[in-house]
């Protein structure tokens, strides 16, 4: 049987021993790492600001820009409140439940895929078509296949605004009528 809990726990130290071992490395070279915005205040220095708001400044030789991202949420309405992202999913403690996962992305459709393995209810919501950028055929390969495997696909829609219902779950809105209520909403 599965347990979400010790899974979560195994993925975050795995996370956690690979970002030491990366800082390690550096340190050991003599790399100072920066988890910060920077920028430039002239050719060898930079500006940085933290997520804590505290500012300083770096001046170097050589500057490498690792530029970081995260998955936008759009700016649907309740978005943020209501929704996580792929980054978030192996930071939640409890199991997901009944999941919609927003988008059509590969790393949209590996999430589907690997909670719809764990048995959790998954729909992907496809604003219009799967992988946009990839080949087609392939594509819709990988659609049916999972169709196959307990995926839903609700197509043609986009999501208008999310809501928390007194029990913590999301109710979903597409033109602004109610399509679901899930767990959680990715």
């Amino acid at each position: 049987s599965h347990s979400w809990e010790a899974m979560v726990t195994k993925v975050n130290n795995y996370i956690k021993s690979l970002q030491w071992g990366a800082k390690t490395e550096l340190r050991a070279k003599n790399i100072k790492y920066f988890n910060s915005f920077a920028t430039f205040a002239d050719p060898h220095t930079v500006d940085l600001k933290d997520k804590k708001g505290t500012t300083e400044k770096a001046t170097f030789k050589y500057c490498l820009i690792a530029c970081g991202g995260r998955p936008s949420m759009g700016d649907y309405p309740g978005a943020n409140e209501c929704c996580i992202s792929s980054d978030d999913i192996f930071w939640q403690k409890k199991a997901p439940g009944k999941t919609l996962v927003i988008g059509a992305s590969y790393i949209a459709l590996e999430c589907a895929g690997f909670l719809a393995g764990f048995g959790f209810d998954v729909t992907v919501m496809v604003r219009s078509i799967l992988l946009r950028g990839f080949d087609q055929d392939v594509a819709n390969m990988i659609g049916a296949y999972m169709e196959k495997h307990g995926v839903k696909f609700a197509r043609g829609m986009v999501p208008s605004k999310f809501e928390r219902t007194a029990t913590g779950q999301v109710k979903v809105f597409v033109k602004d009528a109610e399509f679901g209520v899930y767990d959680t909403v990715l």
